[in-house]
């Protein structure tokens, strides 16, 4: 599995004109669910999220967690984090998870980390973000691992 992690001061995602999830400051986490991902992966890239350091400590060094300053996650899924980009101008998705294996690993992410607001898969969502550095980070869990 994979994140794209950001820091944000804050971010919302919306389905047309609803807004399905919104949080102040913490982690954007767009998840992305490879072919051979399971379980195990939902809940060690779910972990690897909520102690990575990317929030600034007393002296101003990326020593805190988002676990650490108490903020909040939203996760949305994106499918497009699995493509392969390798070869041509055009991504390939077989490297992709079933929608429904994605859809079902992408909710055990979101169980795993508890997050306060959550995209809806298979929607076509916009996402807003204040990103705050700007700080991003790619993190994967390889299936198997």
């Amino acid at each position: 599995m994979i994140a794209l992690i950001q820091r944000v001061a804050e971010a919302r995602v919306s389905v047309g004109e609803e807004t399905v999830g919104a949080i102040g400051k913490g982690i954007l986490a767009l998840v992305g669910v490879e072919r051979a991902d399971a379980d195990a992966q939902a809940a060690r890239l779910a972990q690897k999220v909520l102690a990575y350091r990317i929030f600034p400590d007393p002296a101003g060094k990326m020593n805190l967690s988002l676990q650490d300053i108490g903020g909040e996650l939203l996760a949305v899924p994106q499918f497009t984090l699995v493509a392969d980009t390798n070869s041509g101008t055009r991504p390939s998705f077989s490297t992709g998870a079933s929608p429904e294996d994605g859809e079902r690993l992408f909710e055990k992410f979101v169980e795993f980390s508890r997050a306060k607001a959550r995209g809806r898969f298979g929607a076509h969502m916009r996402v807003s973000l204040v990103n705050d550095g700007p700080v991003t980070f790619w993190l994967r869990v390889a299936p198997g691992s």
